[in-house]
C-alpha cells in the first residue's frame, strides 16, 4: 500500500526545472528584462529545482542582490561566462537532475547544450531577452521558445 502511495506522489510530481540565465547577454540596456518574468517564466514549466544567473565580475553589485532576493543562485565567473553555464547544464541534464531546461540567452554558443538536452530526453526551452535579442539557432534547438516582451 506504501509503495502505490509512493508511485501516486511520484507520478504527479511536478517536472523539475533548471533554469540558467546568461546575464551579460539577456540584462543590457537595449532590453527590458525583469528577474520576475524569468523566475515565472522558468516556473511555468515546473518546480524550480535550479535557477541560476551567470554573470561576471564587472556585474554590479545592484543586479547580484536583487538575484540573489529573488531566489537565484548567483554564479561570479572571472573568465568566460558562457563556459561555466554550459558545463554546469550539461553536468545538471547528465546527472538527471532536471526534466525540463530553461536557457535565457541571445548567445547561439548555448545551442549545442539545447542539442545535448533534448537527445538526452529533457524537455529543452529557450527564453530571449527581445524580439531583436532572438537567436533563431537558440529557438530552432529548443522544444519550446519564449521571446520576452511578446
Amino acid at each position: 500500500m506504501i509503495e502505490r502511495l509512493r508511485d501516486r506522489v511520484r507520478t504527479r510530481r511536478a517536472p523539475s526545472v533548471g533554469l540558467f540565465v546568461d546575464g551579460p547577454n539577456v540584462f543590457r540596456e537595449e532590453f527590458d528584462v525583469d528577474l520576475d518574468d524569468l523566475r515565472e517564466a522558468g516556473r511555468g514549466f515546473g518546480r524550480l529545482a535550479v535557477g541560476r544567473l551567470y554573470v561576471d565580475e564587472h556585474a554590479t553589485p545592484g543586479l547580484i542582490q536583487a538575484a540573489e532576493a529573488r531566489g537565484f543562485e548567483v554564479v561570479v565567473t572571472s573568465g568566460d561566462v558562457d563556459v561555466k553555464l554550459a558545463v554546469d547544464a550539461t553536468a545538471l541534464v547528465a546527472a538527471g537532475e532536471v526534466t525540463v531546461l530553461v536557457v535565457a540567452s541571445r548567445d547561439t554558443d548555448f545551442k549545442p547544450v539545447l542539442e545535448y538536452a533534448g537527445r538526452s530526453g529533457v524537455e529543452t526551452v529557450a527564453i530571449a531577452p527581445g524580439s531583436h535579442g532572438r537567436s533563431d539557432a537558440l529557438r530552432n534547438a529548443a522544444d519550446r521558445a519564449i521571446t520576452l516582451g511578446e
